[in-house]
């Protein structure tokens, strides 16, 4: 792995695509002032890399602090992603159309199914899966994608996308952390060359508590969130640390000075349920 030295160096995805290794996330930033005044800190501060979607209800504001930040579209890498609503062919396609809206932009960087067994849809989830992924294809051949993914899947839901995908997916966005690192679902990335992107990488604020973990804070002379960051690094996650304060947003970008040792990673590594599990996506009810 090609060492890591600062916020703007990348991944390649498996279609050559450059993917800044930390995204700044937006998930429970609500809509307006609170979101844009985020998305220009965490641009101002050097993110390139930025994380929305559909059901976060702020891509209006996302969009606007991206064409107010000055910063060239070029060098950045957005996210977004289809809500469980308009899974299938026709709705998807037009999902992204109004994503592209909201965002002001011509494309996206990335494009994901947010969830792969939405509870209206049990019935018929492979087939809307794969039709969903059939318009994501086209989207990603007609340029308004530049790589496409999911997230939240599991094993049996990727090789269902697999049986009748053109397009390996490019990312995996799961719920990973020291309290849950999935390693089914990471090891199954790995051998299909996708991605493992973390979303709530800081464990939605609850690993700020685990006593080890600040404890090792003092020994780097760093914060939790910057131990549990390099951490992710370490382990060749895309960590999408979420914050609307300015402070910590600059604060979660100072994570390239320092390496853990491997004792402190085995230790972090066995931290399982200090903040919680992932859900299950075919038992949630949403």
């Amino acid at each position: 792995m090609t060492k890591i030295t600062k916020l703007t160096d990348t991944y390649a995805l498996n279609n050559g695509t450059k993917i800044p290794v930390v995204g700044f996330g937006t998930w429970q930033t609500p809509d307006g002032q609170v979101a844009y005044d985020s998305v220009l800190a965490a641009l101002k501060a050097g993110y390139r890399h930025i994380d929305t979607a559909a059901a976060y209800g702020n891509e209006d504001s996302v969009g606007k602090a991206i064409a107010d930040s000055g910063v060239d579209r070029k060098e950045l890498f957005v996210t977004t992603k289809l809500w469980n609503a308009d899974h299938g062919y026709e709705a998807a396609k037009k999902a992204l159309d109004t994503s592209l809206a909201k965002l002001g932009l011509d494309y996206v960087d990335l494009y994901l199914i947010h969830w792969p067994n939405p509870a209206d849809m049990r019935d018929n989830w492979e087939q809307l899966n794969a039709d969903t992924w059939r318009a994501m294809e086209e989207a990603y051949a007609d340029r308004k994608a530049r790589a496409i993914g999911v997230s939240n899947f599991r094993p049996k839901h990727l090789d269902a996308l697999l049986k009748t995908a053109k397009v390996v997916p490019a990312v995996n966005q799961i719920f990973l952390n020291p309290s849950d690192m999935e390693p089914e679902v990471v090891a199954y990335n790995d051998a299909h060359g996708i991605l493992s992107e973390a979303y709530s990488p800081l464990g939605t604020g609850k690993i700020f508590g685990i006593t080890e973990l600040q404890t090792m804070a003092q020994k780097y002379d760093k914060s939790v969130a910057q131990v549990v960051l390099r951490w992710s690094l370490q382990h060749g996650f895309l960590p999408l640390p979420k914050s609307v304060h300015a402070d910590r947003i600059q604060q979660n970008t100072e994570i390239f000075d320092f390496e853990l040792s491997e004792d402190d990673m085995a230790t972090i590594d066995g931290l399982r349920g200090v903040a919680g599990l992932a859900n299950d996506p075919d038992t949630v009810n949403f």
